[in-house]
């Protein structure tokens, strides 16, 4: 539901925006902005992702996990494409993943995040069953002894 709601307002909100600044700086300079911001992502994209290529590879050769390469490269590709995606919320956003220092405080959400959630569902499932219920009151307290083995 939130996703869905996230799609309809997305959209709206970038228009707004898009309509406030072309009130503020004019419609032309405000489209050629939106024009721009497309090859530019594109050489950020290019750029941003390259470096966290090689910092991937290296992780691997050094024989290290590499998650926290591949969260990077996985915010600078969502970075990118939202610089490519036409609208100033969608830049700002993008430009913030694009950028070392905002990308490592994304970075460090989605791990608490991630951590949380994997803590949730690892305790739902390590609980121990439930104790047997007798409904039929059959049950019959019997002497140690007589048991087998």
């Amino acid at each position: 539901m939130l996703v869905l709601l996230l799609l309809i307002l997305w959209p709206v909100a970038e228009l707004f925006v898009a309509i406030k600044v072309a009130e503020a700086i004019g419609v032309l300079v405000t489209v050629l902005a939106l024009i721009v911001s497309w090859p530019v992502g594109m050489w950020l994209l290019r750029a941003e992702g390259r470096a966290a290529w090689r910092r991937l590879s290296a992780a691997v050769a050094a024989g290290r996990p590499p998650a926290r390469e591949a969260i990077d490269g996985a915010l600078v590709l969502l970075g990118g494409v939202l610089l490519i995606v036409p609208g100033f919320i969608s830049d700002a956003v993008g430009l913030c993943l694009l950028a070392p220092p905002t990308r490592a405080l994304a970075r460090a959400g989605i791990v608490r995040n991630f951590q949380s959630r994997l803590i949730v569902s690892a305790t739902r499932f390590s609980r121990p069953p439930p104790a047997p219920y007798d409904v039929d009151s059959t049950a019959k307290d019997i002497d140690q002894s007589q048991l087998p083995g």
